[in-house]
This record gives C-alpha cells, structure tokens and sequence, in this order.
C-alpha cells in the first residue's frame, strides 16, 4: 500500500512538473536565402582586427588605445562583472545553506522563595535547503546566467560601435584636412584672380561690378576655411573622447586618403549573420533569460517544501516547553515545511502573467534585431556598389573642372572670355575637388559600415 501510494505521489508530481516547466517555443528565424547585391555563395566575413586592412599604423594604435581606455567600454565591462556576481547569487539557491550559530543567555531571579540563576549557552550548525521540484531556483538561476551571457554579448556590441567611432572618426578628421587644404588652395587661387581682376579694372578693363564679385567670392573661400577648421577641431574633439582621454594637447599625424588600403569584405549567406552579431545575440539571450523567467513564474504557483536540520552542543542539553533536559550534552533538530498558495488575491498570477507579457515584448525585440541586422548589411551593400558606380565620374568630374578653370582663366587674361565664365569655372573645380575628396571619405566609411554590420568578426562562442 505504502508502494502504491508513493507510486501516485511520484506520478503526481513529474505531471506537476510537466504543467510548471514546460518550455517556450522558440520563434523561427525568418531570413532571405541571400543578399540583394551579394550571390548566395561565397563572402570573405571581416576579421576581428578588420581594421587592420586599411593600412594606417596610427588607426590602428588609435582603435588599441580605445579597446582599453574608452570609458563606455570600461562601464560595459563592469556591468559584465556585476551580471556575473548576480548569477553565482542565483546559483547558491540550488544548493543546501549552512551556518553556524553560538548563543549564550544568562538568567537571574529572585523572590520570597529564593533566589536562582543559570546561564543557558548552544553552540550549533544549521542546514536549510528548498527541494526544488517544480524547476523554480533552477530556472532563476538559469535566467541569471543568460543574463551574464546577455551583458557579455552587449559589451561586445559596444566594443564593435566603439571601434567602428574611432575609424570613421579617425577617416573624417583625414577628410577635413583634405577639404581644408582645398578650400586654402580655393582662398589662394580667389586671391590670384583678385589681384587680375583688379589690375584690368585699373586699366578700366574691368568693370566694378566684376571686382566686387571678385572680392565676395574671396570672402567666401575665407569662411569656407573657417567653417572648416572648426568643424575639423570638433572632429578631433570627439576622437579624443572615443580613446577615453582629454582633448587638450591631443592631435593627429594624419596621412592622405589615398595611401589607405581597401578591405576586400562581402557578405555570405544572411543566416550565418545570426550568429556573427553580438546584438542579435544580446536579443536572443534575452529573450531565453525570459522564457527561463517564465518557467520560474509558473512554478511559484506550487507547493515548495523546505527541509531544515540543526545539530550541535548546548546547555540545556534540550530547552523545551514541556520537557527539558538539564546539562550539557548535544542536540539536534528536524523539521520540513511545506507551503502551498491558495488566496494572494491573484498575485502570482498578475506575476506570471506579467512575465508572459514581458517575453512577447523580448520576442518582438529579437525579430526586431534579426530585420535590423540584415537592413544594415544591405545599406552598406548598396551604398558600396552605388559607390563604385560613381568612380569613374567622381574622376573624371575633377578632371574636367581643372581643365575647365585652367582654359577659363588664360582666356580671361586674354580678355576673350567674360568674367562670369571664370567666376563659375573657379567654383565648379572647388566644388569637384571638395566632392571627391567627400566621395572618399565615404567609401571608407562605408567600409567601416559593412564591417560593422557583418559583426565585425564577432561570433557566437
């Protein structure tokens, strides 16, 4: 008999434990078979030290100082160690607790029939453990460490944004320079062509109206190079930051835009991106630490038993109520508890219902990571091949204006064209230097982009 009804106790409650742990489905991972602007096959992945492929010395000591110094890097890794402290916490509850109490009371009375003290004292070792038979501190400790995993994963996102910064920070600071330079040429070829515009007016050649364009557009070249340079302090401003340092004293070698390499990236099949972006896998972590969240919820709703046992010396050998034995001499005790909710005015359930709530808005944050992942690597997939597309013209544009502004100003000296025609020729070939130079800047940045979007070679450990 006893058997037999042990036999339903155990039947009973691996059917209780189907009911409060039963997991959450996954959701699918819904990607496209490829890439619009890749094949199917192929794609050389970026490497962790993706920035090594530019070529520039100084960029890469720059990224090695900010893998090290940046300060939300350095925050980051100090949220990793605290998600780490919190899931040894959850972890101890799967465990028996042990500790070791010593008490010592001392007693004294006195009254008309005499007088009397004694001094009562235990020395004792304690157990507590809660039997764990719905899942319950399994699953929060379980929720505890994806947690840990999901502050390891967000570390690495900010690590990747942080070094994708610095180079595009370190790529535009080159670009301004480059832009700067040009606007000075501009400022310096305005000036030349002042100093014409005013030796023909001088002869009475010249009109008025011509020398004082002449002058506005100098003027102009001016700002522009102002405008620049405070642009290009800014730049340097926010580099600094990224490295984790001051701005003051800080500068840039610096080097030409075109002495840079390349990186030769592509993108392979979108499905391996899941596993190769730390922000897919903070959401899907996440998402997990939620369903485990869930499992713990539905189990609270059960019984939960609790054993304790207690053992030691003491004197009074036994201090109770109604029996107690004088002396010193050891001790022990045992007891079990078991607590099941019935009335909480629906507590548990608003709980439960909470966290269910809870994993539908982590499941729609993991899809939204999954579409947002592959919608980068398609922009900087298409912004490149709608750069190389403009290569040629980007050239041939500059080309064109030097010989434009260089025909345009001997026949002005020659006094066969007008001085509108020199005007234009000038502002165009400005207008292409300072463009190409931005196309340049663009290409690498979106380089950095496509780094960035396909993981940087992050992957999944």
């Amino acid at each position: 008999m006893t058997v037999y009804r042990n036999s339903i106790l155990v039947a009973c409650a691996a059917l209780l434990t189907a009911c409060a742990v039963q997991p959450v489905a996954q959701p699918p991972q819904d990607v496209p078979p490829a890439f619009d602007n890749v094949g199917s096959t192929g794609g050389q992945w970026p490497a962790k030290d993706w920035y090594r492929d530019f070529g520039s010395d100084e960029l890469n000591g720059f990224i090695d100082i900010a893998a090290t110094a940046n300060l939300d890097l350095a925050a980051a890794r100090a949220r990793v160690a605290q998600a780490d402290a919190r899931a040894r916490q959850a972890g101890a509850a799967i465990l028996p607790s042990v500790d070791a109490t010593a008490t010592g009371n001392y007693l004294a009375g006195h009254s008309s029939q005499g007088s009397g003290h004694e001094f009562d004292w235990a020395a004792m070792l304690s157990a507590s453990y809660e039997v764990d038979f719905w899942g319950k501190n399994r699953a929060t400790a379980s929720s505890a460490r994806l947690l840990a995993g999901a502050s390891r994963a967000e570390q690495d996102a900010v690590a990747l944004t942080t070094l994708a910064g610095v180079a595009n920070g370190y790529f535009q600071l080159l670009a301004l320079r480059e832009r700067l330079a040009v606007a000075q040429s501009n400022r310096d070829a305005a000036q030349q062509l002042l100093q014409i515009v005013q030796a023909r007016y001088d002869v009475q050649v010249a009109s008025p109206i011509d020398l004082a364009t002449q002058k506005a557009a100098f003027d102009v070249a001016q700002i522009s190079i102002s405008d620049l340079q405070q642009t290009q302090a800014e730049a340097r401003t926010a580099l600094s930051i990224l490295l984790g340092r001051a701005p003051e004293r800080f500068d840039v070698k610096g080097q030409p835009l075109d002495s840079l390499r390349e990186p030769t990236v592509t993108a392979g099949l979108p499905s391996d991106l899941l596993i190769r972006r730390p922000d897919i896998m903070l959401a899907e972590t996440n998402l997990r630490a939620g369903n485990a969240d869930l499992v713990a919820a539905r189990a609270a709703m059960f019984p939960s038993l609790n054993l304790t046992a207690g053992g030691g010396v003491q004197n009074p050998a036994l201090g109770a109520a109604v029996l107690t034995i004088p002396g010193v001499g050891p001790s022990f005790s045992l007891a079990a508890n078991l607590v099941q909710p019935i009335f909480d005015h629906g507590r548990l359930q608003a709980q439960r219902d909470e966290v269910q709530a809870k994993n539908l808005e982590l499941l729609s944050a993991y899809r939204a990571s999954i579409v947002a992942a592959l919608g980068d690597v398609e922009n900087s997939l298409g912004a490149i091949q709608h750069l190389n597309q403009a290569r040629e013209y980007q050239a041939e544009n500059v080309a064109q204006s030097e010989r434009a502004f260089e025909g345009a100003k001997a026949r002005y000296q020659a006094g066969s064209v007008d001085f509108l025609t020199l005007l234009e020729a000038q502002r165009t070939l400005y207008a292409a230097r300072d463009q190409f130079i931005q196309y340049k800047l663009a290409r690498l940045q979106a380089l950095v982009g496509l780094c960035k979007a396909l993981g940087g070679g992050w992957s999944q450990q």
